[in-house]
């Protein structure tokens, strides 16, 4: 949803990974990216989540065209990483709805749903059985 703030055009987009919801907020820019008030670099500690995150504006050949601020809440690291991905793909469809092929074929718009499953009662994990024990 594109809403008008002092004549300035602010996209949104929703993303979850895990158990982690961001909220991407894209305006016209220079390619700064602030998370919970951090920049990129100081919130994120690895290379290769940073990549993750600056992926949708690779794939759409729009690196350094917009400000991104995100909030973000649950999970770990990568999770997080996941959940701004997801959410700048969604504001970026808002932007240009053209970009959706190029985001579909990289996969950056389904919802990976892949999450801990819940542990069993009888069991130590969620599949780990107690050391069988015949006496």
């Amino acid at each position: 949803m594109a809403t008008k703030k002092k004549d300035t055009v602010r996209y949104q987009g929703t993303g979850r990974r895990k158990t982690s919801v961001a909220r991407a907020y894209l305006t016209q820019g220079e390619g700064n990216i602030t998370v919970n008030g951090k920049p990129l670099d100081e919130y994120l500690p690895q290379e290769t989540l940073k990549m993750v995150v600056n992926a949708p504006f690779v794939v759409t050949e729009t690196v350094g065209q917009y400000d991104v601020n995100v909030n973000v809440y649950g999970g770990g690291y990568t999770g997080q990483a996941g959940a701004m991905r997801h959410a700048i793909s969604r504001a970026l469809l808002e932007v240009v709805d053209d970009y959706r092929p190029k985001l579909k074929a990289a996969g950056f718009l389904t919802r990976d749903p892949r999450a801990k499953e819940r542990k069993k009662y009888g069991l130590k994990k969620a599949r780990k059985a107690p050391q069988f024990s015949k006496r």
